[in-house]
Protein backbone atom coordinates (compact mmCIF):
# COMPACT_ATOMS: atom_id res chain seq x y z
CA UNK A 1 0.00 0.00 0.00
CA UNK A 2 0.96 3.64 -0.61
CA UNK A 3 2.87 4.81 1.84
CA UNK A 4 1.30 8.85 2.53
CA UNK A 5 1.21 10.61 5.88
CA UNK A 6 -1.82 11.24 7.73
CA UNK A 7 -1.22 15.43 7.07
CA UNK A 8 -0.85 15.07 3.53
CA UNK A 9 -4.33 13.04 3.61
CA UNK A 10 -5.87 15.56 5.46
CA UNK A 11 -4.59 18.14 2.79
CA UNK A 12 -5.72 15.94 0.35
CA UNK A 13 -9.30 16.00 1.87
CA UNK A 14 -9.62 19.61 2.97
CA UNK A 15 -8.76 20.22 -0.92
CA UNK A 16 -10.87 18.13 -2.32
CA UNK A 17 -13.73 19.71 -0.11
CA UNK A 18 -12.32 23.10 -0.94
CA UNK A 19 -12.56 22.43 -4.97
CA UNK A 20 -16.74 21.95 -4.49
CA UNK A 21 -17.47 24.38 -1.72
CA UNK A 22 -19.24 27.96 -2.62
CA UNK A 23 -16.37 30.35 -2.93
CA UNK A 24 -18.17 33.16 -1.87
CA UNK A 25 -19.24 31.10 1.63
CA UNK A 26 -16.90 31.76 5.01
CA UNK A 27 -16.20 28.44 4.60
CA UNK A 28 -13.85 28.59 2.05
CA UNK A 29 -11.79 31.01 4.12
CA UNK A 30 -12.12 28.49 6.91
CA UNK A 31 -10.76 25.68 4.46
CA UNK A 32 -8.11 28.05 3.54
CA UNK A 33 -6.77 28.36 6.64
CA UNK A 34 -7.36 24.80 7.82
CA UNK A 35 -5.05 23.69 4.95
CA UNK A 36 -1.90 26.41 5.24
CA UNK A 37 -2.17 26.45 9.29
CA UNK A 38 0.58 28.25 10.28
CA UNK A 39 1.24 29.45 6.56
CA UNK A 40 -1.97 31.35 6.38
CA UNK A 41 -2.06 34.87 5.84
CA UNK A 42 -4.55 36.32 8.19
CA UNK A 43 -7.23 39.04 6.34
CA UNK A 44 -9.46 41.33 7.19
CA UNK A 45 -12.82 39.39 5.42
CA UNK A 46 -15.62 36.94 5.87
CA UNK A 47 -15.50 35.74 2.66
CA UNK A 48 -13.91 36.30 -1.00
CA UNK A 49 -15.18 40.02 -2.04
CA UNK A 50 -13.41 42.60 -3.98
CA UNK A 51 -11.98 45.13 -1.80
CA UNK A 52 -11.36 48.67 -3.56
CA UNK A 53 -7.86 48.77 -2.42
CA UNK A 54 -6.80 45.31 -4.01
CA UNK A 55 -7.39 45.48 -7.45
CA UNK A 56 -7.07 42.36 -9.92
CA UNK A 57 -3.92 41.35 -7.51
CA UNK A 58 -4.34 37.41 -6.44
CA UNK A 59 -4.52 36.92 -2.28
CA UNK A 60 -1.33 35.93 -0.96
CA UNK A 61 -2.98 32.86 0.56
CA UNK A 62 -4.41 31.69 -2.89
CA UNK A 63 -1.05 31.48 -4.35
CA UNK A 64 0.18 29.93 -1.63
CA UNK A 65 -2.90 27.01 -1.95
CA UNK A 66 -2.25 26.38 -5.44
CA UNK A 67 1.42 25.92 -5.15
CA UNK A 68 0.88 23.24 -2.26
CA UNK A 69 -2.03 22.17 -4.52
CA UNK A 70 -0.19 21.30 -7.36
CA UNK A 71 3.13 19.93 -4.77
CA UNK A 72 0.67 17.26 -3.39
CA UNK A 73 -0.77 16.25 -6.63
CA UNK A 74 3.20 15.96 -8.37
CA UNK A 75 4.41 13.76 -4.83
CA UNK A 76 0.69 11.70 -5.54
CA UNK A 77 1.44 10.58 -8.91
CA UNK A 78 5.27 9.89 -8.10
CA UNK A 79 4.42 7.60 -5.65
CA UNK A 80 1.89 5.90 -6.72
CA UNK A 81 3.01 2.66 -8.55
CA UNK A 82 0.94 0.39 -10.28
CA UNK A 83 1.17 -2.42 -7.29
CA UNK A 84 0.03 0.26 -4.79
CA UNK A 85 -3.46 -0.60 -3.05
CA UNK A 86 -5.03 2.91 -2.60
CA UNK A 87 -8.64 3.17 -0.78
CA UNK A 88 -10.91 4.81 -2.86
CA UNK A 89 -11.84 7.86 -0.93
CA UNK A 90 -7.94 9.07 -1.26
CA UNK A 91 -8.73 8.65 -4.71
CA UNK A 92 -11.07 10.50 -4.80
CA UNK A 93 -9.07 13.41 -2.93
CA UNK A 94 -6.19 12.94 -5.29
CA UNK A 95 -8.62 13.99 -8.70
CA UNK A 96 -10.63 16.97 -6.27
CA UNK A 97 -7.30 18.56 -5.77
CA UNK A 98 -6.18 17.90 -9.20
CA UNK A 99 -9.29 19.58 -10.15
CA UNK A 100 -8.09 22.53 -8.06
CA UNK A 101 -4.62 22.40 -9.64
CA UNK A 102 -6.62 22.38 -13.39
CA UNK A 103 -8.34 25.41 -12.45
CA UNK A 104 -6.11 27.56 -11.32
CA UNK A 105 -3.07 26.41 -13.48
CA UNK A 106 -5.30 27.07 -17.13
CA UNK A 107 -8.40 29.04 -16.22
CA UNK A 108 -7.73 31.33 -12.97
CA UNK A 109 -5.01 33.64 -15.14
CA UNK A 110 -7.31 33.72 -18.17
CA UNK A 111 -7.53 37.68 -19.27
CA UNK A 112 -11.56 38.59 -18.99
CA UNK A 113 -11.76 39.30 -22.70
CA UNK A 114 -10.76 35.66 -23.28
CA UNK A 115 -14.23 35.29 -21.68
CA UNK A 116 -16.53 36.48 -23.75
CA UNK A 117 -15.42 36.69 -27.50
CA UNK A 118 -16.76 33.64 -29.64
CA UNK A 119 -13.68 34.48 -31.70
CA UNK A 120 -11.43 33.73 -29.22
CA UNK A 121 -9.25 30.55 -30.09
CA UNK A 122 -8.06 28.97 -26.83
CA UNK A 123 -5.94 26.03 -28.68
CA UNK A 124 -2.88 26.50 -26.60
CA UNK A 125 -4.74 26.49 -22.93
CA UNK A 126 -6.71 23.37 -24.50
CA UNK A 127 -3.96 21.39 -25.36
CA UNK A 128 -1.85 21.78 -21.97
CA UNK A 129 -5.10 21.65 -20.39
CA UNK A 130 -5.14 17.96 -21.88
CA UNK A 131 -1.31 17.31 -21.32
CA UNK A 132 -2.15 18.06 -17.51
CA UNK A 133 -5.22 15.76 -17.40
CA UNK A 134 -3.74 12.89 -19.09
CA UNK A 135 -0.70 12.96 -16.09
CA UNK A 136 -2.97 13.59 -13.34
CA UNK A 137 -5.34 10.58 -14.59
CA UNK A 138 -2.77 7.84 -15.10
CA UNK A 139 -2.82 6.38 -11.39
CA UNK A 140 -6.73 6.47 -11.89
CA UNK A 141 -7.38 5.33 -14.86
CA UNK A 142 -5.23 1.81 -13.91
CA UNK A 143 -7.46 1.91 -11.32
CA UNK A 144 -10.91 1.99 -13.31
CA UNK A 145 -11.75 5.20 -11.45
CA UNK A 146 -13.95 7.01 -13.45
CA UNK A 147 -13.05 10.26 -15.16
CA UNK A 148 -15.00 13.40 -16.47
CA UNK A 149 -14.06 13.49 -20.81
CA UNK A 150 -11.53 16.44 -20.46
CA UNK A 151 -13.40 18.79 -23.36
CA UNK A 152 -16.85 18.51 -19.89
CA UNK A 153 -13.65 19.11 -17.43
CA UNK A 154 -12.87 21.89 -19.52
CA UNK A 155 -16.11 23.51 -20.35
CA UNK A 156 -16.99 23.09 -16.49
CA UNK A 157 -13.90 25.05 -15.36
CA UNK A 158 -14.03 27.81 -17.54
CA UNK A 159 -18.06 28.38 -16.43
CA UNK A 160 -16.13 28.84 -12.81
CA UNK A 161 -14.20 31.28 -14.20
CA UNK A 162 -16.78 33.27 -16.12
CA UNK A 163 -19.35 32.89 -12.61
CA UNK A 164 -16.49 33.59 -10.48
CA UNK A 165 -15.43 37.25 -11.83
CA UNK A 166 -19.23 38.31 -13.12
CA UNK A 167 -20.57 38.17 -8.72
CA UNK A 168 -16.62 39.35 -7.35
CA UNK A 169 -16.42 41.65 -10.58
CA UNK A 170 -20.64 43.26 -10.02
CA UNK A 171 -21.53 42.62 -6.48
CA UNK A 172 -19.66 44.58 -4.02
CA UNK A 173 -19.19 44.56 -0.42
CA UNK A 174 -18.15 42.99 2.70
CA UNK A 175 -21.18 42.93 4.77
CA UNK A 176 -22.78 39.65 5.90
CA UNK A 177 -26.00 40.98 3.24
CA UNK A 178 -23.60 41.04 0.63
CA UNK A 179 -21.87 38.21 0.92
CA UNK A 180 -24.91 36.23 0.83
CA UNK A 181 -25.53 37.48 -1.79
CA UNK A 182 -22.81 36.89 -3.69
CA UNK A 183 -23.12 32.76 -2.38
CA UNK A 184 -27.11 32.97 -3.25
CA UNK A 185 -26.14 34.09 -6.85
CA UNK A 186 -23.33 31.53 -7.00
CA UNK A 187 -26.09 28.73 -5.98
CA UNK A 188 -28.79 30.04 -8.74
CA UNK A 189 -25.50 29.03 -11.15
CA UNK A 190 -24.69 25.70 -10.08
CA UNK A 191 -27.02 24.62 -7.14
CA UNK A 192 -25.46 24.44 -3.99
CA UNK A 193 -23.94 20.38 -5.17
CA UNK A 194 -21.66 21.69 -7.31
CA UNK A 195 -20.30 17.92 -7.86
CA UNK A 196 -24.08 16.44 -8.77
CA UNK A 197 -24.08 20.03 -10.85
CA UNK A 198 -20.99 18.86 -12.68
CA UNK A 199 -22.06 15.13 -13.32
CA UNK A 200 -25.71 15.70 -14.47
CA UNK A 201 -27.72 18.72 -13.46
CA UNK A 202 -25.54 21.51 -16.12
CA UNK A 203 -27.85 20.00 -18.51
CA UNK A 204 -31.33 20.92 -16.91
CA UNK A 205 -30.72 24.07 -14.73
CA UNK A 206 -30.87 26.85 -17.39
CA UNK A 207 -34.39 25.63 -17.93
CA UNK A 208 -35.13 26.64 -14.16
CA UNK A 209 -36.55 30.20 -13.84
CA UNK A 210 -35.15 32.61 -11.30
CA UNK A 211 -36.93 35.42 -9.49
CA UNK A 212 -35.29 38.27 -7.89
CA UNK A 213 -36.90 40.48 -5.40
CA UNK A 214 -35.94 43.36 -3.35
CA UNK A 215 -35.91 47.09 -2.94
CA UNK A 216 -35.43 49.53 -5.73
CA UNK A 217 -31.82 50.72 -6.66
CA UNK A 218 -30.47 47.33 -4.78
CA UNK A 219 -28.57 45.87 -7.97
CA UNK A 220 -31.43 43.35 -9.33
CA UNK A 221 -30.40 44.11 -12.65
CA UNK A 222 -26.74 43.03 -11.80
CA UNK A 223 -27.65 39.81 -10.04
CA UNK A 224 -29.86 38.70 -12.84
CA UNK A 225 -26.94 39.57 -15.51
CA UNK A 226 -24.03 37.71 -13.63
CA UNK A 227 -26.55 34.82 -13.40
CA UNK A 228 -27.70 35.11 -17.57
CA UNK A 229 -23.43 35.35 -18.65
CA UNK A 230 -22.77 32.79 -16.28
CA UNK A 231 -24.39 29.60 -18.16
CA UNK A 232 -22.74 26.40 -19.42
CA UNK A 233 -21.38 26.58 -22.62
CA UNK A 234 -19.74 23.23 -24.11
CA UNK A 235 -16.29 23.01 -25.56
CA UNK A 236 -16.13 21.34 -28.99
CA UNK A 237 -12.49 19.52 -29.26
CA UNK A 238 -12.59 19.05 -32.73
CA UNK A 239 -12.61 22.70 -33.69
CA UNK A 240 -11.06 23.45 -30.05
CA UNK A 241 -13.35 26.33 -29.79
CA UNK A 242 -16.13 27.33 -27.41
CA UNK A 243 -18.22 27.08 -30.70
CA UNK A 244 -21.38 28.43 -29.41
CA UNK A 245 -20.12 30.99 -26.65
CA UNK A 246 -21.44 33.83 -28.76
CA UNK A 247 -24.99 32.55 -27.55
CA UNK A 248 -23.79 33.93 -24.37
CA UNK A 249 -26.50 37.04 -24.47
CA UNK A 250 -28.42 39.05 -21.94
CA UNK A 251 -32.06 40.25 -22.86
CA UNK A 252 -33.32 42.50 -20.37
CA UNK A 253 -36.79 43.75 -20.68
CA UNK A 254 -38.53 46.39 -18.16
CA UNK A 255 -41.94 45.52 -18.47
CA UNK A 256 -43.08 48.86 -16.92
CA UNK A 257 -41.96 50.87 -19.34
CA UNK A 258 -43.75 49.49 -22.60
CA UNK A 259 -47.64 48.66 -23.31
CA UNK A 260 -48.72 45.64 -23.28
CA UNK A 261 -48.21 45.30 -27.31
CA UNK A 262 -45.35 46.29 -27.44
CA UNK A 263 -43.90 44.20 -24.80
CA UNK A 264 -45.47 40.87 -26.78
CA UNK A 265 -43.98 41.88 -29.68
CA UNK A 266 -40.58 42.34 -28.05
CA UNK A 267 -40.83 39.10 -25.68
CA UNK A 268 -42.22 36.65 -28.48
CA UNK A 269 -42.30 38.62 -31.61
CA UNK A 270 -44.66 39.29 -34.21
CA UNK A 271 -45.70 38.28 -37.70
CA UNK A 272 -46.18 40.71 -40.29
CA UNK A 273 -49.49 42.52 -40.29
CA UNK A 274 -50.41 41.12 -36.50
CA UNK A 275 -50.83 45.20 -35.52
CA UNK A 276 -50.64 48.24 -37.12
CA UNK A 277 -47.33 48.85 -37.89
CA UNK A 278 -46.20 45.48 -37.74
CA UNK A 279 -44.48 45.94 -41.33
CA UNK A 280 -42.28 42.39 -41.63
CA UNK A 281 -41.76 39.69 -39.46
CA UNK A 282 -40.03 40.28 -36.21
CA UNK A 283 -38.10 37.34 -34.22
CA UNK A 284 -38.53 38.02 -30.08
CA UNK A 285 -36.48 37.55 -27.72
CA UNK A 286 -37.56 34.10 -26.29
CA UNK A 287 -37.07 33.02 -29.49
CA UNK A 288 -33.50 35.07 -30.31
CA UNK A 289 -32.26 33.63 -26.96
CA UNK A 290 -29.80 30.35 -27.32
CA UNK A 291 -29.29 27.66 -24.67
CA UNK A 292 -26.56 29.88 -23.29
CA UNK A 293 -28.23 33.29 -22.72
CA UNK A 294 -31.04 34.23 -20.68
CA UNK A 295 -33.90 36.87 -21.62
CA UNK A 296 -34.54 39.21 -18.18
CA UNK A 297 -38.00 40.47 -17.08
CA UNK A 298 -37.49 43.47 -15.36
CA UNK A 299 -40.73 44.74 -12.98
CA UNK A 300 -42.73 41.54 -13.38
CA UNK A 301 -45.15 42.59 -10.81
CA UNK A 302 -46.23 45.15 -13.28
CA UNK A 303 -47.19 42.73 -16.07
CA UNK A 304 -50.77 42.58 -17.63
CA UNK A 305 -53.00 40.15 -17.12
CA UNK A 306 -53.40 38.56 -20.21
CA UNK A 307 -49.46 38.31 -20.77
CA UNK A 308 -49.16 36.68 -17.37
CA UNK A 309 -51.22 33.78 -19.02
CA UNK A 310 -48.91 33.19 -21.80
CA UNK A 311 -45.92 33.61 -19.75
CA UNK A 312 -47.28 30.96 -17.43
CA UNK A 313 -46.84 28.56 -20.94
CA UNK A 314 -43.34 30.00 -21.40
CA UNK A 315 -42.23 29.29 -17.68
CA UNK A 316 -44.21 26.11 -17.69
CA UNK A 317 -44.43 24.16 -21.35
CA UNK A 318 -41.22 26.60 -22.63
CA UNK A 319 -43.26 27.09 -25.60
CA UNK A 320 -44.80 30.31 -27.46
CA UNK A 321 -46.21 31.34 -30.23
CA UNK A 322 -45.53 34.95 -32.22
CA UNK A 323 -48.09 37.37 -32.22
CA UNK A 324 -50.61 36.65 -35.58
CA UNK A 325 -49.80 33.01 -35.51
CA UNK A 326 -50.31 29.92 -33.85
CA UNK A 327 -47.17 27.74 -34.74
CA UNK A 328 -45.19 26.81 -31.88
CA UNK A 329 -41.89 27.69 -31.02
CA UNK A 330 -39.48 26.36 -28.28
CA UNK A 331 -37.21 28.89 -25.45
CA UNK A 332 -34.15 27.42 -24.89
CA UNK A 333 -32.70 30.16 -22.67
CA UNK A 334 -32.30 31.26 -19.26
CA UNK A 335 -36.15 32.76 -17.89
CA UNK A 336 -35.03 35.52 -14.74
CA UNK A 337 -37.32 37.55 -13.53
CA UNK A 338 -37.33 40.59 -10.93
CA UNK A 339 -39.81 43.01 -9.12
CA UNK A 340 -39.26 45.29 -6.27
CA UNK A 341 -43.36 44.56 -5.40
CA UNK A 342 -44.37 42.38 -2.76
CA UNK A 343 -45.78 39.45 -4.93
CA UNK A 344 -47.39 37.37 -2.13
CA UNK A 345 -49.54 41.13 -1.75
CA UNK A 346 -50.20 41.00 -5.57
CA UNK A 347 -51.61 37.40 -5.45
CA UNK A 348 -53.66 38.32 -2.69
CA UNK A 349 -55.19 41.65 -4.45
CA UNK A 350 -55.92 39.20 -7.54
CA UNK A 351 -53.43 41.17 -9.59
CA UNK A 352 -50.68 38.68 -10.01
CA UNK A 353 -51.48 34.81 -11.05
CA UNK A 354 -50.50 32.11 -8.62
CA UNK A 355 -49.34 29.79 -10.79
CA UNK A 356 -47.01 31.84 -12.37
CA UNK A 357 -45.64 32.91 -9.23
CA UNK A 358 -44.77 29.18 -8.02
CA UNK A 359 -43.26 28.76 -11.65
CA UNK A 360 -41.06 31.42 -10.89
CA UNK A 361 -40.36 31.73 -7.29
CA UNK A 362 -38.12 27.33 -7.35
CA UNK A 363 -35.32 29.50 -7.30
CA UNK A 364 -35.50 32.78 -5.53
CA UNK A 365 -33.32 35.62 -4.19
CA UNK A 366 -33.51 38.72 -2.62
CA UNK A 367 -31.10 41.80 -2.59
CA UNK A 368 -30.76 43.60 0.42
CA UNK A 369 -31.13 47.23 1.30
CA UNK A 370 -27.82 49.63 1.18
CA UNK A 371 -29.46 49.94 5.26
CA UNK A 372 -29.31 46.27 5.94
CA UNK A 373 -25.13 46.26 4.85
CA UNK A 374 -24.53 49.41 6.49
CA UNK A 375 -26.08 48.80 9.58
CA UNK A 376 -23.53 45.48 9.37
CA UNK A 377 -20.28 47.50 8.69
CA UNK A 378 -20.29 50.80 8.64
CA UNK A 379 -17.39 51.34 6.32
CA UNK A 380 -18.74 49.29 3.47
CA UNK A 381 -19.86 53.04 2.45
CA UNK A 382 -16.42 53.80 1.83
CA UNK A 383 -15.56 50.88 -0.13
CA UNK A 384 -18.95 51.37 -2.06
CA UNK A 385 -18.03 55.28 -2.78
CA UNK A 386 -14.47 54.38 -3.81
CA UNK A 387 -15.76 51.79 -6.73
CA UNK A 388 -18.48 54.95 -7.43
CA UNK A 389 -16.32 57.04 -7.72
CA UNK A 390 -13.23 55.31 -9.72
CA UNK A 391 -15.79 55.49 -13.17
CA UNK A 392 -16.57 59.05 -12.86
CA UNK A 393 -13.23 61.07 -11.12
CA UNK A 394 -10.52 59.09 -12.63
CA UNK A 395 -7.18 59.30 -10.89
CA UNK A 396 -8.76 61.66 -8.67
CA UNK A 397 -11.21 58.76 -6.80
CA UNK A 398 -9.11 58.49 -4.06
CA UNK A 399 -8.89 62.00 -2.87
CA UNK A 400 -12.75 62.44 -3.68
CA UNK A 401 -14.02 59.69 -2.06
CA UNK A 402 -12.57 60.75 0.90
CA UNK A 403 -14.85 63.92 -0.22
CA UNK A 404 -17.93 62.17 -0.72
CA UNK A 405 -17.69 60.47 2.49
CA UNK A 406 -16.99 63.42 4.73
CA UNK A 407 -19.79 65.35 3.14
CA UNK A 408 -22.54 62.58 3.82
CA UNK A 409 -21.05 61.95 7.53
CA UNK A 410 -21.67 65.56 8.13
CA UNK A 411 -24.94 66.39 6.18
CA UNK A 412 -26.96 63.42 6.08
CA UNK A 413 -25.88 61.28 8.98
CA UNK A 414 -24.97 57.55 9.60
CA UNK A 415 -28.71 56.75 10.06
CA UNK A 416 -29.64 58.35 6.68
CA UNK A 417 -32.11 56.01 5.25
CA UNK A 418 -30.92 55.75 1.50
CA UNK A 419 -34.25 55.06 0.15
CA UNK A 420 -33.20 54.44 -3.81
CA UNK A 421 -29.91 52.14 -2.10
CA UNK A 422 -27.28 51.91 -4.00
CA UNK A 423 -28.62 53.84 -6.86
CA UNK A 424 -29.08 56.71 -4.79
CA UNK A 425 -25.87 56.49 -3.55
CA UNK A 426 -24.61 56.71 -7.37
CA UNK A 427 -26.47 59.67 -7.98
CA UNK A 428 -25.49 61.09 -4.64
CA UNK A 429 -21.60 60.77 -5.66
CA UNK A 430 -22.27 61.97 -9.28
CA UNK A 431 -23.84 65.07 -7.36
CA UNK A 432 -21.43 65.63 -4.86
CA UNK A 433 -19.11 65.56 -8.52
CA UNK A 434 -20.50 68.47 -10.42
CA UNK A 435 -21.98 70.63 -7.51
CA UNK A 436 -20.75 69.84 -4.24
CA UNK A 437 -24.16 69.12 -2.39
CA UNK A 438 -26.91 66.62 -2.93
CA UNK A 439 -30.46 66.63 -2.37
CA UNK A 440 -32.50 63.84 -1.09
CA UNK A 441 -36.02 63.55 -2.68
CA UNK A 442 -37.97 64.40 0.57
CA UNK A 443 -35.62 67.37 0.92
CA UNK A 444 -34.69 66.19 5.03
CA UNK A 445 -31.65 65.61 6.33
CA UNK A 446 -29.73 68.64 4.60
CA UNK A 447 -27.84 70.83 6.88
CA UNK A 448 -29.06 73.81 5.22
CA UNK A 449 -32.03 73.44 3.35
CA UNK A 450 -33.53 76.07 1.27
CA UNK A 451 -34.95 78.92 2.28
CA UNK A 452 -39.20 79.33 1.79
CA UNK A 453 -41.24 82.68 1.19
CA UNK A 454 -42.53 81.77 4.90
CA UNK A 455 -39.56 81.64 6.99
CA UNK A 456 -37.06 84.38 4.85
CA UNK A 457 -36.81 86.08 8.04
CA UNK A 458 -35.43 83.94 10.08
CA UNK A 459 -32.13 82.89 10.58
CA UNK A 460 -31.16 79.83 8.66
CA UNK A 461 -31.81 76.80 10.73
CA UNK A 462 -29.13 74.41 10.84
CA UNK A 463 -30.47 70.68 11.08
CA UNK A 464 -28.11 68.16 12.98
CA UNK A 465 -27.39 64.46 11.84
CA UNK A 466 -30.91 62.55 11.69
CA UNK A 467 -31.70 60.77 15.08
CA UNK A 468 -32.58 57.20 15.11
CA UNK A 469 -36.13 57.74 15.59
CA UNK A 470 -36.09 58.82 11.40
CA UNK A 471 -35.07 55.36 11.04
CA UNK A 472 -37.28 54.13 13.24
CA UNK A 473 -39.62 55.86 11.72
CA UNK A 474 -38.76 54.22 7.86
CA UNK A 475 -39.00 50.55 8.81
CA UNK A 476 -42.55 51.18 10.80
CA UNK A 477 -41.49 51.03 14.62
CA UNK A 478 -43.61 54.03 15.66
CA UNK A 479 -47.22 54.89 15.64
CA UNK A 480 -47.99 57.95 14.07
CA UNK A 481 -48.44 59.67 17.66
CA UNK A 482 -45.06 58.76 18.40
CA UNK A 483 -43.87 59.70 15.21
CA UNK A 484 -45.21 63.39 15.94
CA UNK A 485 -44.38 63.22 19.31
CA UNK A 486 -40.23 62.85 18.16
CA UNK A 487 -40.33 64.99 14.85
CA UNK A 488 -42.12 68.07 17.06
CA UNK A 489 -39.72 67.60 20.18
CA UNK A 490 -36.78 67.49 17.30
CA UNK A 491 -37.54 70.59 15.49
CA UNK A 492 -38.49 72.51 18.82
CA UNK A 493 -35.17 71.30 19.88
CA UNK A 494 -33.46 73.61 17.08
CA UNK A 495 -35.95 76.79 17.35
CA UNK A 496 -36.24 76.78 20.82
CA UNK A 497 -40.04 78.67 20.08
CA UNK A 498 -43.30 76.88 19.97
CA UNK A 499 -44.25 79.72 17.59
CA UNK A 500 -41.35 78.59 14.70
CA UNK A 501 -41.36 75.18 15.28
CA UNK A 502 -45.91 75.26 14.50
CA UNK A 503 -44.68 77.35 11.29
CA UNK A 504 -41.92 75.19 10.23
CA UNK A 505 -44.62 72.02 10.59
CA UNK A 506 -47.74 73.68 9.68
CA UNK A 507 -49.22 72.90 13.16
CA UNK A 508 -51.07 74.70 15.48
CA UNK A 509 -48.62 75.84 18.68
CA UNK A 510 -50.37 74.05 20.88
CA UNK A 511 -50.01 70.63 19.32
CA UNK A 512 -46.60 71.15 19.38
CA UNK A 513 -46.58 72.33 22.84
CA UNK A 514 -48.65 69.02 24.24
CA UNK A 515 -46.12 66.87 21.78
CA UNK A 516 -42.75 68.19 23.04
CA UNK A 517 -41.18 65.40 25.12
CA UNK A 518 -39.11 67.12 27.83
CA UNK A 519 -36.43 63.82 28.15
CA UNK A 520 -36.27 63.83 24.78
CA UNK A 521 -35.78 67.27 24.55
CA UNK A 522 -33.23 67.31 27.72
CA UNK A 523 -31.07 64.82 25.26
CA UNK A 524 -31.36 66.91 22.32
CA UNK A 525 -30.20 69.70 23.64
CA UNK A 526 -27.30 67.91 25.21
CA UNK A 527 -26.31 66.64 21.67
CA UNK A 528 -26.53 70.47 20.22
CA UNK A 529 -24.24 71.59 22.96
CA UNK A 530 -21.61 68.85 22.93
CA UNK A 531 -21.19 69.55 19.44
Amino acid sequence: MASFTSAERHSLATFARMAYTNPFLAERIKLEHAVLGDQYVPEQIIAWSKRADQGDRDRLNVERLTTLATMLVNSFCERLSPESTVDGSLLENYWDTATYVLYYRHMAQLERSALVDPGRSLVKIWRTFCEDMHIFAVPLRERQFPLPSAEHLFACLFQLRRAFLQIYDHILGDSQPATRLRAMVWQSIFTHDMRRYRKTVYRHLGELPTLITGPTGTGKELVARAIGLSQYVPFDPQSEKFGCLGDVAFYPLNLSALSPTLIESELFGHRRGAYTGAATDRVGWLEACKPAGAVFLDEIGELDAALQVKLLRVAQQRTFSRLGETDQRHFTGKLIAATNRNLQAELAAGRFREDLYYRLCADRITTPSLCEQLRDRPTELRELVTHVSRRIAGDEAEEFADEVVAWIEEHLGPNYPWRGNIRELEQCVRNLLVRREYLPLDGECITNPPVSAANASDPPLTMPPQPAWIMAAWKNELTADELLRQYCTWVYAQTSSYERSAERLGLDRRTIKSKVDPELLRGYQAGKSSS
